[in-house]
């Protein structure tokens, strides 16, 4: 059996896995739904555990379809190499009853940030985090829901949006969302362009609006809703309009928030106003926005998740200021925020001041009082947007940046340009499936056969490195398979390269969910920190 049969056998073992072991029986009658993940020890469902007074305890077992979306585009592709339609129809399955039985009146699903299912009882559960919506680099399977449920995914991006957008003259917003929110004029509503850092009620975050551009892009492009798109444009533009006019630089939000409430030292919450300000702006002035901190986190999040988003959406709709807004992005993080010679990214406000090494002086919102900013390695989501911009426009800082990048990731050389003077590594380390997506792309660029041999090797480790139990895992000391996980998403669109068929595979959007919530009444925490983080004690 060659290197690449056992990558593909190892993704059916995995999916056969979550569907004979993940689907919903946990109740008086079987759905087609599917728990987040299990007990590679027990095959038991992933639980959130609530033990606090003021919300019902329980111990919930957890599906939150917006923790699946990649998971369906694994079957999807699945279907499509092998020809075996039950992994598609299980995902379509899922999303149908999700959509008939699940759904709020509103248009907007149980999922996300702070809502799932509880498969015993078949229940939304959010009320112990405030029964809100809350999407952040999710990127749904629009695709495959538009196909399941058509009108059903239309009234979905609206009702997103309705939920999410608070002044539609500003595109004031926030990343959480109310249920029952009676539909407003949507597209129809007048905008004013307001002036950048405008004082506002919510928090403008990047993971969320990049969300809501995709969502309304996909309405687009879908079904050819141009309102959507050019609200899509709007919002978009807001964070560009933002940017530092000498650096190029930001925004990590384009508003800043507006005071409501008098200040309380140290406290996080913006209803005391401009959470960086209060912080840092004793040392750094005006500067000191919230939008304006680009800490390696933040600076990941708009160069490279969101940079992906907008540079597929200028491929796929063929909207050229989607790639120009990318693009500028991306060279200014080149040029500033990324350090080759250290192989670090840098954090910044986007004016160029350097704050590694700076030390907080007070308690907030980036940390306790003596916390120190610091570079760090930049992950591999930014090399795949380097790669994927400079194939859109052949910008050489672009390539010499991703050069670089490549180099520090381990890969090796990846050439003076495009298939010149390649020399990767042999064999690399790395099995980060980002790093995957990015030598794809780099083969997408220039067809050169040691970008498809350095693909190849990645897919090994992989294999040899995630894959443990019949289920894909940071180790194998890990307790909870994530059925979400990306690497078998990054192995099928390996072999639908390799087999010349790259359309068959779902492509990925970068997008990773999340749950965030209160485990009693006074600690929150993550479903990262709770579930999927949690090793084994045997």
């Amino acid at each position: 059996m060659g290197a690449g049969d056992a990558r593909l056998r190892a993704v059916v073992g995995f999916a056969d896995n979550v569907l004979r072991h993940g689907r919903d029986t946990y109740g008086s009658e079987p759905t087609p739904l599917l728990a987040d993940g299990l007990d590679v020890d027990t095959r038991e469902p992933v639980r959130w555990t609530y033990s606090g007074t003021r919300h019902r305890p329980g111990a919930w077992v957890v599906s939150n379809l917006a923790l699946q979306q990649n998971l369906f585009r694994t079957l999807v592709g699945l279907s499509g190499l092998t020809g075996d339609p039950r992994f598609r129809d299980a995902a379509a399955a899922a999303v149908a009853f999700h959509f008939d039985q699940l759904a709020s009146p509103c248009g907007l699903l149980r999922w996300g940030g702070h809502q799932f299912v509880d498969l015993r009882t078949k229940t939304p559960q959010g009320p112990f985090m405030g029964d809100v919506h809350e999407f952040k680099h999710t990127y749904p399977f629009y695709e495959l829901l538009a196909e399941v449920r058509p009108e059903a995914t239309a009234r979905f991006v609206r009702a997103f949006w309705n939920a999410h957008v608070i002044d539609w003259a500003t595109l004031d917003m926030s990343r959480h969302g109310h249920y029952g929110k009676p539909m407003g004029a949507l597209w129809a509503s007048r905008f004013d362009e307001p002036a950048a850092f405008f004082e506002g009620s919510g928090l403008t975050f990047v993971n969320c609006g990049s969300d809501l551009v995709f969502a309304a892009a996909a309405l687009y492009r879908l079904s050819g809703d141009a309102g959507a798109l050019a609200w899509a444009k709007r919002l978009d533009r807001s964070y560009v309009r933002a940017r530092h006019p000498r650096t190029g630089l930001g925004v990590y939000q384009y508003s800043s928030p507006r005071a409501r409430e008098a200040a309380v030292a140290g406290s996080t919450l913006s209803v005391y106003g401009d959470r960086a300000l209060r912080q840092l702006g004793p040392e750094f002035g005006e500067i000191a926005r919230e939008g304006n901190v680009l800490d390696p986190r933040r600076a990941e999040s708009i160069y490279g998740r969101h940079a992906v988003i907008e540079l597929g959406l200028a491929e796929e709709l063929r909207q050229d200021e989607f790639r120009e807004w990318a693009l500028a992005g991306l060279r200014a993080c080149a040029s500033w925020i990324y350090d080759p010679e250290r192989h670090v990214i840098r954090p910044l406000l986007a004016d160029g001041t350097d704050l590694t090494g700076f030390a907080l002086r007070r308690d907030g919102y980036y940390g306790r009082a003596g916390t120190v900013f610091q570079a760090r390695r930049p992950a591999a989501v930014l090399l795949w947007s380097l790669v994927l911009g400079h194939r859109l426009s052949g910008d050489g800082l672009l390539w010499s940046t991703a050069r670089a990048m490549a180099r520090g990731h381990g890969l090796g050389d990846i050439g003076t340009a495009p298939g010149e003077g390649v020399r990767p590594a042999a064999p690399p380390d790395c099995a980060d499936p980002d790093a995957l997506f990015a030598v794809l792309e780099m083969y997408a660029t220039v067809p050169h056969p040691a970008y498809l041999e350095l693909a190849r090797a990645i897919g090994d480790n992989i294999l040899a490195q995630r894959f443990h139990a019949g289920y894909f895992l940071p180790s194998p000391a890990h307790a909870h398979a994530r059925f979400d996980a990306v690497e078998p998403l990054a192995l099928l669109a390996l072999e639908g390269v390799l087999r010349g068929r790259p359309a068959d595979v779902p492509p990925y959007r970068t997008g990773k969910g999340f749950l965030d919530g209160y485990v009693d009444d006074r600690v929150r925490t993550t479903d990262e920190r709770a579930i999927w983080s949690r090793l084994r004690t045997a």
